[in-house]
């Protein structure tokens, strides 16, 4: 069995949203990243060409866990 961490769980939570958000919009052409000091990401940018489309804010516990996704 295989013993997985708040951030494993949460860097999973996210894949499985991000593929959902880009098969909804098929038009996606590049995902941005940025990444927090503690190495979790802070912000998820979608872009068709050089337009923004939307950006996904990430919020996160002090135990680790994903608190919240905001999109803006």
């Amino acid at each position: 069995m295989t013993v997985w961490s708040h951030y494993d769980e949460a860097y999973k939570a996210i894949f499985n949203a991000t593929q959902a958000l880009a098969s909804v919009k098929t038009d996606l052409t590049k995902l941005e990243f940025t990444w927090n000091a503690d190495g979790t990401i802070a912000t998820l940018k979608a872009f068709k060409g050089s337009e923004a489309l939307y950006t996904l804010t990430f919020v996160w516990n002090a135990d680790g866990t994903l608190q919240s996704i905001a999109r803006s």
